[in-house]
């Protein structure tokens, strides 16, 4: 617009402010400037645009302005035009977490580096409204250890932040979704040995006829006495 120097990494010219960039990468949802043919990131050639399906106004959560309808590739997405944020619904969000898994599982790719955990202060938090029922979403991890914070209405979509669902897609490419099913899969496993262990002592407990109050109540004699004997050298 004005012919001023911008950075790749910028949204808007710190000079006029037009937008600079926009989601349009139809295979890892990367930032790319207006009028690239070709994605930065991964290479795939630009595919994105404004859906022509009348859809009902909704929107973003952070800004309170309307959500633009795209299309990138096959996903039909909302997109905010001031922090370019995305919406996406559940079934739009399972169908792209599962075609990277695809690609990742054909093309045997490299392990990109994860996305580090973005700390956060409690008062930095703050809670969106979904766009879709305007109800409060939950705060969570992607696939517990992503590392990607995203907020979730369980009943109509997540809400991702400039750059989030790219940060995801690599997750997804570096076999996040297999380790994150791995850790559920000892999570729960653990679980169940403790459980095990938690039912045998019980069954001993009852068995022997011991009383847990009883076995409490001797342990602290033991340290009562304990305690004394030290007192006394």
């Amino acid at each position: 617009m004005c012919g001023a120097a911008a950075t790749s990494e910028a949204a808007r010219c710190e000079h006029c402010g037009a937008r600079l960039a926009t989601v349009a990468c139809p295979s890892c949802f990367g930032m790319m400037f207006v009028g690239q043919e070709f994605c930065p990131h991964c290479g795939a050639k630009a595919d994105r645009k404004d859906s022509t399906e009348a859809a009902a106004p909704e929107l973003c959560p952070r800004c309170r302005v309307e959500l633009n309808a795209v299309l990138v590739g096959a996903a039909s997405l909302r997109e905010c035009p001031r922090c370019e944020g995305i919406w996406t619904d559940t079934a739009t969000l399972q169908q792209i977490c599962a075609d990277r898994e695809k690609q990742a599982a054909v093309l045997g790719m490299a392990p990109p580096v994860l996305p580090e955990a973005v700390m956060e202060t409690a008062g930095q938090i703050r809670y969106l409204p979904c766009p879709v029922c305007g109800q409060l979403m939950n705060r969570v991890n992607f696939a517990n250890f992503s590392g990607v914070i995203v907020e979730v209405c369980r009943q109509h979509g997540t809400w991702f932040d400039r750059e989030q669902l790219r940060r995801i897609v690599e997750f997804i490419r570096a076999g996040g979704m297999d380790q994150a099913r791995a850790r559920e899969k000892a999570d729960l496993e653990e679980d169940r040995r403790l459980a095990a262990i938690d039912r045998a002592f019980g069954r001993q407990g009852v068995s022997s006829g011991l009383d847990y109050g009883e076995c409490h109540s001797g342990v602290s004699a033991v340290a009562d006495l304990l305690l004394g004997l030290l007192k006394r050298r």
